[in-house]
């Protein structure tokens, strides 16, 4: 009789694992700041570019305080005022020299007071004619929108649209009213401003506020 064989075990079948691609960030922006989201090797790409959105009307109030933020970022503004108020100390000394005897000087004390008023007054009144003639251009215009993102500021009005990428805004300063985003040093005195009260909601604030740290440094 023939002989049964035993029957061959089966070999099993092992899982094998295929890592994941793993995702990679994406290259820097133009301006050498890393751009938002992951890109995985399909292609997919996930973006988290976040938009905020005001809506204002030109006030005065808000001009003014820019162009003050503006110029106390600017050295030749605090080195103007340091000027008008060292003269005016040393005239005020030099008008009460004119005044000891044996032969004081009613007129060129009256003179050096009259020089002292308007020195300082020029000084300090320059943020406020700065911002009333900013303040006729910006009220023709009309309500104004802005639209802020990891691009950059878009602000549209009436007869205007401008773009402002942040590699010409490197430089933000926050006020209880207002952002106010600065050019860079070498740049000049250019600025622009964003309300509080634009904002849809006061919870928006944080938002802007993190755009802003993202691609812009607070002074």
């Amino acid at each position: 009789m023939a002989r049964l064989r035993p029957p061959r075990p089966v070999a099993r079948l092992r899982r094998v694992r295929v890592p994941r691609p793993p995702l990679r960030r994406r290259r820097p922006g133009r301006h050498g700041r890393p751009r938002q989201g992951l890109t995985g090797t399909g292609g997919i790409s996930v973006e988290t570019n976040e938009r905020i959105e005001l809506a204002y009307p030109a006030e005065f109030k808000d001009v003014h305080e820019a162009v003050r933020v503006r110029l106390r970022a600017t050295s030749w503004w605090k080195l103007l005022r340091w000027a008008a108020w060292g003269a005016s100390v040393l005239a005020l000394l030099l008008t009460i020299l004119t005044l000891l005897p044996p032969s004081p000087e009613p007129g060129e004390t009256v003179l050096l007071v009259a020089l002292c008023i308007v020195a300082v007054g020029c000084a300090e009144s320059l943020p406020w004619v700065t911002a009333q003639s900013l303040f006729r251009l910006i009220r023709a215009q009309g309500d104004a929108t802005a639209v802020v993102d990891d691009d950059g500021g878009r602000w549209t009005s009436r007869d205007t649209e401008t773009t402002i990428r942040w590699a010409m805004l490197p430089r933000y300063v926050e006020t209880p009213r207002l952002f106010v985003l600065l050019t860079a040093k070498q740049s000049g005195t250019g600025f622009a401003y964003l309300p509080k009260s634009g904002l849809a909601d006061p919870a928006d604030a944080d938002r802007l506020r993190a755009v802003l740290d993202r691609n812009s440094s607070r002074v």
